[in-house]
């Protein structure tokens, strides 16, 4: 079992920056896929960003379009922490933000996930 509690939410102007975290109870942290979703009001749930294992101490990025050159995720496998960089907000950038784990190859697609956080409010104010 995986526990992820995400924080860092709240509101921002357009144009600023935030940084989320989320912290997995689970002692085997570096061989999880990581991915944060969001999900905006009346909207379905989406992607936003995964970070992926490859073997050795060697991670994969990937981003949807929508926040490619402006988010930003990381890991920190010694803290049991993967991160979040928002910079340049937008205002439809305004969700609530889940943070996902999984011990599969991991994807776009929420159904690969098999842990999520209980999400963290982020409004971009315009």
């Amino acid at each position: 079992q995986v526990q992820l509690v995400e924080s860092g939410g709240g509101l921002v102007q357009a144009g600023g920056s935030l940084r989320l975290s989320c912290v997995a109870s689970v002692r085997t942290f570096s061989r999880y896929n990581m991915g944060w979703f969001r999900q905006a009001p009346g909207k379905e749930r989406e992607f936003v960003t995964a970070i992926s294992w490859t073997g050795a101490n060697t991670y994969y990025a990937h981003y949807a379009n929508s926040v490619r050159g402006r988010f930003t995720i990381s890991r920190d496998n010694a803290k049991n922490t993967v991160y979040l960089q928002m910079d340049s907000l937008k205002p439809e950038d305004t969700a609530v933000y889940y943070c996902a784990a999984t011990s599969k190859v991991s994807s776009s697609n929420y159904v690969s996930y098999d842990y999520w956080g209980q999400g963290t409010q982020v409004t971009v104010s315009s």
